[in-house]
């Protein structure tokens, strides 16, 4: 069966049950183990289906996700998973650091973990900021538009500000992290912003909680491969192929 025809037995078959085995596709189309394999892997990198272990799953309509919520709404959402990687990203920065803080829900707990720091910080988040003050920290604020809901600084202005600092780590918050999509946020100006950010950082890291895994918003900010991934869980091990990724699970 050529490559072509596999493809369409495979999302046929997902279509109608919604999740199958790599057995299963074998018996189906006649193809090798390795072979299905590789063609999971490549219609995930396609964003047609969810990889997983030992098979696939269909990938919803609801993958796509084209609205954010406020910010109240976001800092209910997986409470204990981002306290685990706020924690961890916490620890990666160093006194002689110059820092980007991202708005967000889980950067703005990583503030709360910098006890003491002497680095650097700069941020686009209200929050973040009220927290780096209240920590006695030295830290920035780019100017520019005040964004309803998320409270970013986002616009012209602010992507100015940014041109005067060579930032030696940049922490980064996203609403979809994909094979297909890279990281993707639902605001155009945000997006803009952040991929500036990870532009002028010599190391990005990613702060994204498992929920996040195989969701695809509006705006593509960067390819997995520019950043360092900090989960809680890493739901498919495919992942690790286009870039770093540290699990905190249970840390």
């Amino acid at each position: 069966m050529l490559a072509e025809r596999r493809f369409e037995t495979i999302l046929e078959l997902l279509e109608e049950y919604k999740a199958v085995s790599v057995a299963q596709l074998c018996e189906k189309t006649g193809a090798s183990e390795a072979t299905v394999r590789r063609d999971l892997n490549t219609l995930a990198q396609q964003g047609r289906l969810n990889k997983v272990h030992g098979g696939a799953v269909v990938l919803e309509s609801g993958q796509f996700d084209p609205e954010e919520p406020d910010m109240n709404t976001k800092a209910l959402l997986h409470v204990e998973e981002k306290e685990r990687i706020a924690r961890y990203a916490a620890t990666q920065v160093n006194d002689s650091d110059l820092v980007f803080v991202d708005a967000g829900t889980t950067t703005a707990r990583m503030v709360d973990h910098l006890e003491g720091s002497k680095a650097t910080f700069v941020t686009n988040g209200m929050d973040c900021a009220r927290r780096l003050l209240a920590k006695g920290l030295r830290a920035y604020v780019l100017g520019g538009l005040l964004k309803p809901g998320t409270e970013a600084v986002i616009g012209a202005q602010a992507l100015r500000s940014l041109e005067s600092y060579n930032f030696t780590k940049a922490f980064i918050g996203a609403n979809g992290i994909s094979h297909s999509g890279g990281l993707t946020t639902p605001d155009m100006e945000e997006a803009v912003l952040k991929t500036r950010v990870v532009e002028r950082a010599y190391m990005s890291y990613a702060l994204v909680d498992s929920s996040k895994f195989g969701k695809v918003t509006a705006v593509t900010i960067c390819p997995l491969s520019r950043v360092c991934i900090i989960t809680d869980r890493l739901p498919d091990e495919s992942y690790r192929q286009y870039g770093v990724v540290k699990e905190v699970e249970g840390a």
